[in-house]
């Protein structure tokens, strides 16, 4: 594709994402001015945006965002880790692949808020609880995306590493992360995510502050132009940390693939 072809192309997806977001917003607007519905249930927009420069006027509201983004980013670093580790167990370990990977497949799907009454009374009802929710959510899908990017690396590289007789921890940083770049950052991706919503919806469940925490108090006062304020905030964060890891994806799957028989011999 050419750049020009290329720029059209975008351009392309430009116009529709507008079109799709101005719709949804003249659907919304409609729907506020109709009287069908509460009027405070479905506020027009214009509220919604005086409700969102209220927001993020008030200092209160980063205290409690610099609380969730640290949880958010905690737990993604310890579920990202772990799942990481035990991806590039399983994917390099057929055995252990057979016998413990579909407890993984089966676990994944399972809604984590079932073990957040467990999780409190381990954690307590701080910033622990919260966190452990998020890396219990975020470890799945990080685990599953390591262990099929181990199965995809060329056998040839690791017969390579091996003839140099590398060392384990040669052969992780050296062969398997170059290797699994594109399917970690998928993987991060889809943990950073569940990581949200799990670190949320337990905020929500049992805390005195957060996004969550603001989210839940604007519903209780039925302050519905504060409580959509919220989530607009909220969503333009996780769109934008998602971008950003997007873009790590495809800088990454731009560049060379590992070249191992650059590995010095010990």
């Amino acid at each position: 594709m050419t750049g020009r072809q290329g720029a059209a192309s975008w351009g392309a997806v430009a116009l529709v994402r507008t079109v799709i977001i101005a719709g949804v917003a003249l659907a919304w607007q409609m729907l506020a001015v109709s009287g069908l519905l509460f009027r405070d249930v479905v506020p027009p927009l214009g509220v919604i945006g005086s409700a969102v420069v209220r927001l993020l006027a008030d200092e209160g509201f980063y205290r409690n965002v610099v609380i969730t983004l640290g949880e958010i980013a905690a737990a993604l670093a310890i579920g990202g880790v772990a799942g990481l580790g035990v991806g590039i167990l399983l994917g390099a370990n057929r055995f252990l692949s057979r016998a413990y990977e579909s407890l993984i497949y089966y676990l994944g799907p399972t809604p984590k808020i079932i073990f957040f009454p467990v999780l409190i009374m381990w954690f307590g009802v701080g910033p622990g609880s919260k966190i452990a929710m998020g890396v219990l959510s975020c470890f799945f899908p990080i685990a599953i995306s390591a262990a099929a990017g181990m199965r995809q690396i060329d056998p040839i590289l690791i017969r390579v590493g091996q003839s140099f007789r590398a060392s384990i921890r040669q052969m992780i940083v050296k062969v398997y992360l170059p290797a699994m770049r594109e399917p970690i950052v998928n993987g991060v991706r889809l943990g950073l995510g569940v990581a949200i919503i799990g670190t949320l919806l337990a905020e929500t469940k049992l805390s005195n502050r957060g996004i969550g925490y603001l989210i839940i108090q604007a519903y209780s006062t039925f302050d519905m132009p504060r409580m959509y304020a919220l989530l607009i905030v909220l969503f333009t964060l996780a769109v934008g940390a998602n971008a950003m890891l997007g873009g790590l994806a495809r800088s990454s799957s731009a560049e060379p693939a590992p070249v191992a028989t650059r590995m010095p011999v010990q």
